[in-house]
């Protein structure tokens, strides 16, 4: 699996930095973000360093999907009943801090911090 030993979220997938884990399998690591927009906010990263969307190909679909279906599952094992949100933000315009792949998921009761 490829990874970058610069990145931040490789070095949270690898353990060296900690992160309060909501689920965890060979390919996906969700965790609870340090700075929270909403009442719950995680993120869902694949463990194989991918920099952002652009990167993405036909061959990551499967992935991506995997990591779509794990949010409702996540929210509703995090109390979450009245909706979330999804954002992926691409590259340094697309206000990406984090150059490794993302998927936030927000929700919980309104009004939300931002967003």
């Amino acid at each position: 699996m490829s990874s970058d030993p610069h990145c931040l979220f490789c070095k949270i997938v690898a353990g060296q930095i900690p992160a309060k884990k909501a689920y965890e399998d060979d390919d996906l690591l969700a965790f609870h973000d340090i700075h929270p927009w909403a009442p719950v906010h995680v993120l869902i990263i694949p463990k194989l360093h991918i920099a952002s969307m652009v990167e993405v190909t036909d061959a990551h679909a499967a992935l991506l999907g995997k990591m779509m279906a794990l949010s409702p599952r996540l929210m509703k094992e995090l109390g979450v009943s009245n909706g979330f949100r999804h954002v992926i933000n691409t590259g340094p315009d697309g206000r990406q801090e984090v150059m490794h792949l993302h998927l936030h998921v927000m929700g919980g009761p309104r009004p939300w911090l931002k967003g």
